[in-house]
């Protein structure tokens, strides 16, 4: 259990969305302003009640996708020797190329699953803890 601090909590806090929960994409700036390892979040947020939710990747949230991209798709799977499971960091990384909504919209509509979110969230799409 990671603890925080008063000022912590508070710059977590002021980060949540109107339902109370905090996006991906802020998960990861709360544990910057707050000087913590992006995979205590999970921890940090399941202790307080706080859920995580709209993986840029699609693995959970209600964020709209749109259509797979063929070009990243075959890339992937050219980069990747065919492999189904991508850890999250790699995805993040072929958004360097692109966009995270492109691969997310790309994996949200095929046939790769998402492992390891770097946020410490879940380990396997089908296995999804805290959100």
């Amino acid at each position: 259990m990671s603890k925080l601090d008063n000022a912590q909590k508070e710059l977590l806090m002021t980060n949540l969305d109107e339902d109370g929960k905090l996006s991906c994409l802020k998960a990861f700036k709360v544990a910057r302003l707050i000087g913590k390892n992006p995979k205590e979040m999970a921890s940090i947020t399941s202790d307080l009640g706080i859920k995580i939710t709209n993986c840029e990747l699609g693995v959970f949230g209600k964020l709209k996708f749109k259509n797979p991209n063929e070009k990243v798709y075959n890339r992937l799977q050219e980069n990747y020797m065919g492999h189904k499971k991508l850890d999250c960091k790699v995805l993040w990384d072929e958004a360097q190329k692109s966009t995270l909504r492109i691969v997310g919209s790309t994996v949200k509509n095929s046939d790769i699953e998402v492992t390891h979110c770097q946020l410490g969230v879940f380990r396997n799409k089908k296995d999804i803890h805290g959100c």
